[in-house]
């Protein structure tokens, strides 16, 4: 069984997670327009469902196996921390983590992008 996973923080390339991949094939950069907000955490980031936002969130979508996704979901404590919610990217359909927590006190991540953000934040 294969699914798509669109990742958005430390999953992404060049980030700490990313080797939690190493088996996922890369389908393409991904931009969701609305319906979600980013928050910076301190070591990771958060994604909220919100139905005002008009802000993007950007990421990428990569296609896993099922020993991925259930190692993606131990990573993401899913579903306690994190639960799943399925987006529509140009690739079909594909899994996003939603953070699952209070993220009061958090700042938001305005451009969307975790990758811009902390490499503006160091």
């Amino acid at each position: 069984m294969s699914c798509n996973v669109l990742v958005y923080g430390t999953l992404r390339a060049g980030q700490s997670n990313h080797h939690w991949l190493k088996t996922a094939d890369f389908l393409g950069v991904c931009k969701l327009d609305s319906g979600y907000a980013l928050y910076d955490l301190g070591l990771y980031p958060a994604l909220i469902k919100n139905h005002d936002s008009t802000l993007p969130l950007y990421g990428e979508v990569y296609k896993v196996d099922g020993l991925t996704l259930q190692a993606l979901d131990r990573l993401e404590e899913y579903p306690t921390l994190y639960d799943r919610h399925l987006v529509s990217t140009v690739w079909g359909k594909a899994w996003v983590y939603v953070y699952q927590l209070s993220i009061q006190g958090c700042p938001q991540i305005m451009t969307g992008d975790w990758n811009v953000y902390v490499k503006h934040r160091q």
